[in-house]
């Protein structure tokens, strides 16, 4: 062991060193309790409803509309929920002026937002304003991380940032349901509407297809009188996406894991009519889309696992038919005769006699599912949905498009 002496003077300078050090530390802690004492810094969280996710089809679809889908858990909260993004914070005094600042990030941009806390002690939830890029939002198609900064000032206080990661999810990715900060369901099925795009520009191409096959000469909605009309012009549009081709395709499921918020993926009307491909969801809206365009009102009715589509047969709604549109793609017509190329020889089927053979067997077999689950569909709201595509609906939710 080594011992090292020092001297008497040399100690004394260590315990002067020591002192000096302890009363410079004492002094830099009065200070900093000082200035907090006199320059508080303001506190507060950055919150949302949906577990840090972000969903572009939910923000599209309501952006023209005075339509909230998710609302604030807490009463009386202030600015827009319609932006997503929240602040919670407690107001240091009476009227407290609130200023919060977002930085831009590449799916908003930099926005300032003020607010009178009227209040003094009371927690306020704070929603400000997000200016948001619609056009990044619409073409997003994979989830993206973003990181979301937020700079809040209260008068005479220090400003305070936060800074939170958030999911932009797919534009393809529906919300369909979310659980609140107090654990109660919200089904939010209606935005499967989103989907439904009867204004897109690709349907005039189908429209004409389905003319030019003579089924109908014209699509009249319900103001032809004949009662077997409303299911000729239905038939011809099931005509013309068998003629293009149209597949089942399962994809369904969205990346997103979450106890919170539950989704589904859904093809927009470009992307189905691009692949040609569909499932039952993409089928439903494709075909929903088409039947808006004509002016027949549609239905999308979801039962656990499976969706299919409806349409009134008359202008009063006193009668549906219901489509399975997934059978769309159970036969390719190019295996049996075109009607030009029959003859008093030929044997078996002709395209026109297959194709409409499948529409009927379709309709046969949607509407034994909706008589079975007719009760449960009208009743249980979580599991089920019976959704009208109506004018009423569309003043709340809008189509999204390219």
């Amino acid at each position: 062991m080594v011992v090292i002496k020092i001297g008497r003077g040399a100690t004394q300078r260590i315990i002067w060193i020591l002192a000096l050090l302890i009363l410079a530390g004492g002094l830099t802690v009065a200070f900093f309790h000082l200035r907090d004492k006199i320059f508080p810094s303001t506190t507060f969280e950055l919150n949302d409803e949906l577990g840090g996710n972000i969903f572009p089809s939910l923000i599209l679809s309501t952006a023209t509309t005075d339509t909230l889908i998710v609302a604030p858990t807490e009463k009386g909260a202030l600015g827009n929920p319609k932006s997503g993004i929240s602040i919670q914070i407690t107001s240091p005094v009476k009227d407290a002026r609130l200023h919060v600042e977002v930085a831009e990030t590449p799916f908003f941009k930099r926005s300032v937002s003020e607010f009178i806390l009227p209040e003094e002690g009371k927690a306020y939830t704070v929603y400000p304003d997000i200016l948001w890029n619609y056009d990044a939002l619409r073409n997003n198609t994979q989830a993206e991380p973003i990181t979301v900064s937020v700079e809040v000032q209260i008068k005479d206080r220090e400003a305070s940032q936060r800074v939170r990661t958030f999911s932009v999810r797919s534009i393809n990715e529906c919300l369909i349901g979310y659980n609140d900060k107090k654990n109660r369901f919200h089904n939010t099925g209606v935005l499967f509407a989103a989907y439904v795009n009867e204004d897109s520009p690709l349907i005039d191409k189908i429209l004409r297809e389905a003319l030019n096959t003579r089924i109908v000469n014209r699509f009249m909605g319900y103001q032809n009188k004949r009662k077997d009309y409303v299911d000729k012009q239905v038939y011809a549009l099931w005509n013309v996406l068998q003629r293009r081709k149209f597949r089942y395709s399962s994809i369904s499921y969205s990346s997103l894991s979450s106890n919170v918020v539950y989704s589904q993926r859904v093809r927009t009307l470009e992307d189905a009519l691009a692949s040609s491909q569909i499932n039952c969801v993409d089928g439903s809206v494709l075909f929903a889309s088409l039947l808006r365009a004509i002016n027949i009102d549609p239905i999308l009715v979801r039962i656990p696992g499976h969706m299919y589509v409806g349409y009134y047969t008359d202008r009063n709604h006193s009668q549906a038919n219901f489509l399975e549109t997934t059978m769309i793609g159970d036969i390719d017509l190019d295996d049996f005769f075109p009607e030009e190329k029959l003859d008093s020889t030929s044997e078996g089927k002709s395209q026109e006699e297959m194709s409409r053979l499948t529409f009927e067997k379709s309709k046969e077999y949607a509407h034994r599912k909706y008589s079975a689950d007719s009760a449960r569909i009208h009743t249980l709201p979580r599991q089920y949905m019976f959704l009208e595509i109506s004018k009423a609906l569309r003043r709340k939710i809008q189509p999204l498009g390219k």
